[in-house]
């Protein structure tokens, strides 16, 4: 009897212990599978639904201790460059120029302009004093944050039209999940891709106006929704009315322009710093594993043929011929060559979106209709690869029963920040 897959969805374990941390000190999301499939064979004539708590995958490269992460501080790009390419080093892949469906030469964030003693110029979504600021000068020692007001794409856009070095992108965080439009803007910005992934532990202040006192006169708190929702417990404690807005960086600036002392902030300790406001609590958040991951996304160099060290991961977007009941086959794929699939992700096709299928097996002949997705796949291939290629003849085969395969990175995930 046969499990046909249509619809697989992935969550972080937000409330339960949502960072598993060996004893190295590498960091990955815990997450529970919610699975919807079809009984094949003409044995079922329903959905079966399963819920499973996936294993710890084992990294397969050697990671860098928390307790060592300060000492690269200060240090210069090269010799943490160094650092990196030492520790990641596996083997080499070859990269067939800017085709979507090839793994490309894995970058390491410090490339460019740096070397030449600029700082990298990181475009974010966002006023000055967001998370995603924050993200951006812990990955690059030397950062030239550059502010995108508007939607996310905004900053896709600096990034095209060369304003900006790299992007800084937020796609999931450890109690809410996924950031599912994100992934859908990787898709639309073919030209974009992955080099480094930054884990980030949210630390929301309380900030305030200084030179009050401020939990007697403090009357009001303001923040995005998530930022609320992540601090109910101390809000309550506080006992104050509770307003959310649609970007905390942004009231946060508000309150410190207008000097709105009855009114605090929940926002990033990056925000106090940039309007001079007072940190009156840190650690606000009612879970303490907290995180948001984000990707750096730079252009595709269509003139680098050369050979590259391979990353820790491979992010991988792909649709099926035969639609998700197909998922099975293309996970088994990667199965049959021992690459481990760390995350799956899928986002409704914007295209032909629905799908109908005749049922043969049923005395009365009917129709089925299934939604059409794309799936996102990070991968990862074992450290002692006799088959440094591995990786690449997987695509080739999950290219046989694919309507497309893309190649959304191959990159290293820089260090897990406190």
């Amino acid at each position: 009897m046969a499990l046909r897959y249509s619809y697989i969805s992935a969550r972080p374990e937000g409330r339960k212990a949502p960072l598993d941390v060996k004893n190295e000190g590498f960091c990955s999301f815990r997450r529970s599978f919610c699975v919807f499939g079809q009984l094949g064979d003409g044995q079922a004539k329903g959905a079966a639904r399963r819920s499973v708590k996936s294993n710890r995958v084992k990294s397969p490269f050697k990671p860098i201790p928390v307790e060592d992460l300060g000492s690269y501080v200060g240090q210069s790009e090269r010799t943490v460059l160094d650092q990196l390419e030492r520790i990641y080093r596996q083997g080499m892949l070859t990269s067939n120029g800017d085709s979507n469906d090839v793994l490309l030469p894995m970058e390491p964030l410090w490339t460019g302009p740096l070397f030449e003693g600029k700082p990298v110029k990181v475009a974010y979504q966002g006023v000055r004093g967001s998370y995603c600021q924050e993200a951006a000068i812990r990955a690059f020692q030397r950062c030239d944050a550059l502010p995108c007001e508007g939607e996310m794409e905004s900053a896709f856009e600096a990034l095209e039209s060369d304003a900006a070095d790299r992007a800084v992108l937020p796609v999931e965080n450890s109690l809410d999940g996924v950031i599912g439009r994100n992934y859908d803007l990787m898709l639309r910005h073919p030209d974009l891709h992955v080099v480094g992934e930054v884990l980030l532990r949210i630390n929301h202040c309380l900030l305030a106006v200084r030179g009050a006192e401020k939990r007697r006169t403090l009357k009001r708190v303001i923040s995005h929704p998530q930022a609320l929702a992540h601090c109910q417990r101390c809000l309550g404690a506080l006992g104050v009315e509770v307003e959310a807005v649609d970007n905390a960086a942004s009231a946060a600036r508000f309150v410190a322009e207008n000097r709105i002392d009855d009114t605090a902030v929940i926002g990033s300790a990056v925000a106090g710093r940039e309007y001079g406001l007072e940190v009156v609590e840190e650690e606000m958040q009612d879970d303490s594993s907290n995180a948001t991951r984000f990707l750096i996304l730079t252009k595709k160099n269509p003139n680098n043929n050369s050979s590259a060290v391979s990353g820790l991961k491979t992010t991988v977007a792909f649709s099926l011929k035969e639609g998700t009941t197909d998922l099975c086959k293309a996970l088994s794929i990667f199965a049959a060559r021992d690459i481990k699939v760390t995350k799956i992700e899928s986002r409704p096709q914007r295209e032909n979106p629905l799908r109908m299928v005749r049922n043969e097996e049923q005395e009365r002949k009917s129709s089925k209709c299934y939604f059409e997705y794309v799936f996102f796949v990070d991968l990862e291939a074992p450290v002692a690869d006799d088959h440094p290629g591995r990786v690449q003849m997987a695509l080739d085969s999950l290219r046989q029963i694919a309507g497309f395969v893309r190649v959304i990175g191959n990159y290293s995930v820089l260090s897990v920040l406190s």
